[in-house]
């Protein structure tokens, strides 16, 4: 049945939008190429889009030889604003762009654990009223939608952030607090891990993936999945979380209102400073398990060289590769190289010893392994993102590495590949669908 002139209408118009809003400003003539539609077409949907106050004229093509030059036309940016926040455990950043994602203003807070609940959403939204009150000072136009990526359950059926253990109470208010004092403005929560695959998706390191698994290492972990283009919430909205997920190694197993003894103690950042600081490296000057871990990783990284070996990890007798040799006391992370460290399985040889750096990278992937092989096992996403501040810093080195003990494990292929965007990921997100649900709304003009 063929669709109603009506229909037909808005489906070209946001068509053309979508196209404004991928390449730029475009003209009339390059509108016609683009979506295949006749002249006529676009001459109207040009016009009822003006009329409409969604584009205007911003310039000239210049690229006619005679007559007069093609008038180039793009979004008014400036219709409205959009708000994206990222909420962690002890301190929330929002930013504010225009309709085309260009930032107009920014900002982070600290929440320390000290601060009473309502002291905490108060900051939280102090600091939303400043930076929405900068991008008006740019040049921005109202709030329209706010999008706010946070750890923890949403429930799929109200969309609101669940009771969820472990995590401040100020979270859930602050989504409520958002909403009462930007009334005007769309407000929604999707988990921060999931945001962090959209983006990941859409401008880094699974741009060519229409499947595909995000594990986020950060100060706790948990994974986002994404098959054939969609993002999987599961029943409850608990897809992913992997920090539960009971595996080898931990003292315990995880229950159902702590995921202590599962996954996440394996590589949450708390056990990642642990593992370090078991071979010797320990960070320096920085507070906060999340950006001391992802420290300690960066600079293995860069200790090990450039890329660094991938070393499976020499298990001395009776021992854990894990752990340092006895008689090596603990240093800063990007010293020397250890003699006698061989870094291999079996006794050593004439290879070069691997680095301290090295072979905690090595432990580092071990761990990590274990918990992507069981995703791999399930899903066979074929590519894995490893996300977060600490799979950023990790970069090519520690992605390799997991890949290669994935390759042992598994006989999936899978691609092991770091983020792109790292602890960006999450503000990213939000940005892209606050800017989706807005468009939903303003490209959809009203039949004249």
């Amino acid at each position: 049945m063929p669709a109603s002139p009506s229909t037909a209408r808005a489906i070209n118009d946001r068509l053309a939008l979508t196209l404004l809003q991928q390449e730029g400003a475009l003209t009339a003539g390059q509108l016609k190429q683009l979506t295949g539609l006749s002249r006529p077409t676009v001459a109207d949907l040009v016009e009822r889009l003006t009329a409409s106050g969604l584009i205007a004229v911003v310039g000239e093509s210049g690229e006619q030889r005679r007559g007069p030059n093609a008038r180039l036309y793009g979004i008014v940016a400036d219709r409205a604003c959009l708000a994206a926040l990222d909420i962690r455990t002890e301190s929330v950043s929002v930013l504010v762009s225009d309709l085309v994602g260009r930032v107009l203003a920014e900002g982070s807070v600290p929440v320390g654990p000290e601060a009473g609940e309502a002291a905490a959403v108060e900051q939280a939204v102090a600091l939303v009223e400043r930076t929405a009150t900068k991008a008006a000072a740019s040049g921005g136009g109202r709030l329209h939608t706010v999008g706010i990526g946070a750890p923890g359950l949403v429930d799929p059926s109200s969309g609101e952030l669940r009771d969820t253990a472990g995590l401040p109470a100020w979270h859930r208010r602050l989504v409520a607090a958002v909403q009462e004092r930007f009334p005007q403005a769309r407000v929604s929560v999707e988990n921060e891990t999931n945001l962090a695959a959209l983006a990941e998706q859409r401008e880094g390191a699974a741009r060519d993936r229409d499947t595909f698994v995000l594990l986020w290492l950060g100060h706790g972990c948990g994974a986002a999945v994404v098959l054939d283009g969609s993002l999987r919430r599961g029943a409850s909205g608990g897809t992913g979380e992997i920090g539960f997920l009971p595996v080898p190694g931990t003292p315990g197993l995880p229950s159902a209102t702590d995921c202590a003894g599962g996954y996440h103690s394996l590589v949450a950042a708390a056990a990642i400073t642990e593992l370090a600081g078991q071979h010797g490296l320990l960070p320096t000057g920085l507070t906060g398990p999340g950006p001391a871990a992802a420290a300690l990783v960066g600079e293995a990284v860069r200790g090990a060289g450039e890329g660094g070996e991938v070393t499976p990890g020499r298990r001395e007798a009776g021992g854990d590769p894990s752990v340092p040799k006895e008689g090596a006391g603990p240093r800063s992370v990007g010293g020397d190289r250890r003699a006698g460290a061989t870094g291999h399985d079996g006794p050593a040889d004439d290879r070069p010893p691997a680095s301290v750096e090295a072979r905690f990278l090595d432990a580092l992937a071990g761990r990590i392994a274990v918990g992507v092989a069981a995703v791999v096992a399930v899903l066979d996403p074929g590519r894995v993102v490893l996300g977060g501040e600490i799979g950023a810093a990790g970069g090519d080195a520690l992605a390799t590495r997991v890949e290669e003990r994935l390759r042992r494990m598994s006989p999936l292929a899978t691609e092991v590949r770091a983020s792109v965007l790292g602890g960006e990921a999450v503000l990213r997100g939000a940005l892209l669908t606050a800017r989706e649900r807005a468009q939903d709304e303003l490209f959809a003009p009203r039949e004249r």
